[in-house]
């Protein structure tokens, strides 16, 4: 039996993109990740993708548990699994990669270092409310 919870994929890139990033999102909120901001950078030159969603937890035991959440999730519900992940050894900053979209979970000392908002400022950036 199907289940029912799982998300029916479209057909074209930049919808598979959209739902994965709100599933990915979810993700996040799910396990109480902060400071989530959802960047595309589609109309950029010479980027390693057309998304990139960026996220902190309060701990790498919280980062870890964020970056499980994902990728359980996302393959849950999506039937998607990252191409790769990196990061778990010390998790003050975790890669997920699903081709497309790369999902960024920092600790925030590290988020602060990186500053990926800055570094991609080009990009059409949208910032989701935390939740309470």
């Amino acid at each position: 039996m199907p289940n029912k919870d799982k998300i029916k994929k479209p057909t074209n890139t930049t919808a598979i993109a959209d739902v994965l990033v709100n599933r990915i999102i979810e993700a996040i909120q799910d396990v109480k990740g902060t400071g989530i901001v959802d960047m595309n950078l589609e109309k950029l030159e010479t980027v390693p993708a057309s998304r990139f969603i960026v996220c902190q937890g309060k701990s790498t035991t919280q980062v870890s548990s964020i970056a499980d959440n994902i990728r359980e999730s996302v393959q849950e519900k999506c039937g998607i699994k990252p191409f790769n992940y990196d990061g778990y050894r010390n998790s003050q900053w975790i890669v997920i990669d699903y081709g497309s979209v790369i999902v960024h979970v920092f600790i925030p000392e590290t988020h602060d270092l990186y500053n990926l908002e800055e570094l991609w400022s080009d990009a059409d950036i949208r910032v989701i409310p935390d939740l309470d």
